[in-house]
């Protein structure tokens, strides 16, 4: 009867905590400052095809439709742009992409841009196989679960405009909006465990001469880094710091105590990826990612200290700006 009761509790208890886990209400602020970073990051990767759209989306592009859909062959993956043949028209479809993610980034119709902006990004990236790498995912990533939560409650014109017709709710929690933040942790913490993993098979982590091998590469180094050769323990106690961290960065950024250590190293490490490798889109999308563990009390209230600083900073210079036209000429 003890077992059986143990049990019972124990199965109890781990319900509750899933419950509490997945079902707990969360007010929307982080999950709109993050829409509003991805947003931007999003319009950006997209706009610098423009360069050259013909090159990599046209009928005669590097990789062709025809051979991007061989590549997936076997597989889920569909885009739209594999059926677009006429300049004109891919044009046309570019520069609709461009809207959405900017009204996405604004938060305007926010609920349906932002699973335009999921469904365009998908098939971007369907049909850039061979120009994509590991930003183009973690944008579709913040995109699919950015649509889930309800991304444009704060921070957005929706909420603007909603407050000036006098139809505005008090910004309050959601069950849909805590998920999204959830399933955005969970997978930054897959994405670190797997990356953490696939590093300890390899020696130069081992030996402490991983951080070295990257800065020392020209084809990655935007900053001259090199002098770091003369600090061998510096080099190693970095090398093994990252790979502890990501490694472990699952377990221990759930906790109140480790959550700020593991994201000031997360600040550390990609911003050194942004700045020292060149990979700033990168590095910047991961940050983005990894303001889901920051809470949206934490959020709302920065973006309120902000908000009166630039509101005081602001009236200062109006003020000075209109004792400076009082004043008449001699």
């Amino acid at each position: 009867m003890e077992l059986a009761s143990t049990t019972k509790t124990w199965y109890r208890d781990s319900a509750e905590l899933w419950d509490r886990f997945w079902f707990t209400p969360r007010a929307p602020h982080t999950l709109a400052v993050i829409r509003i970073l991805a947003g931007m990051m999003l319009f950006y990767t997209h706009l610098v095809w423009s360069f050259d759209l013909l090159a990599f989306l046209g009928p005669h592009s590097w990789i062709t439709a025809d051979l991007s859909q061989q590549l997936h062959q076997g597989t889920w993956a569909w885009s739209y742009l594999w059926y677009v043949e006429s300049p004109v028209v891919l044009w046309a479809l570019h520069l609709a992409a461009l809207v959405v993610f900017a009204m996405f980034t604004v938060g305007c119709c926010t609920r349906v841009t932002a699973v335009l902006a999921w469904f365009i990004t998908l098939n971007y990236c369907h049909r850039l196989t061979g120009a994509m790498f590991g930003l183009d995912q973690v944008n579709t990533m913040l995109a699919m679960y950015l649509m889930i939560g309800p991304a444009g409650a704060v921070y957005s014109l929706d909420h603007w405009w909603q407050r000036r017709r006098g139809t505005a709710s008090s910004v309050t929690g959601s069950i849909s909006g805590n998920i999204a933040i959830r399933l955005i942790q969970l997978h930054l913490c897959v994405i670190y465990l797997f990356g953490g993993i696939g590093k300890m098979r390899g020696e130069s982590w081992w030996d402490g001469m991983a951080v070295w091998f990257a800065v020392a590469n020209y084809e990655y180094q935007s900053l001259d880094m090199t002098w770091l050769a003369e600090w061998p323990i510096l080099i190693a106690v970095l090398t093994h710091i990252t790979v502890f961290w990501e490694t472990f960065y699952c377990a221990l950024v759930w906790h109140r105590v480790t959550r700020p250590i593991m994201l000031a190293i997360a600040v550390a490490v990609h911003g050194g990826i942004a700045l020292f490798l060149g990979m700033i889109t990168f590095g910047t999308a991961m940050l983005i990612a990894n303001l889901a563990f920051v809470s949206s009390e934490t959020v709302s209230g920065l973006v309120e200290r902000t908000s009166k600083l630039f509101q005081r900073s602001t009236k200062a210079a109006t003020v000075s700006e209109s004792k400076t036209k009082r004043r008449k000429p001699r």
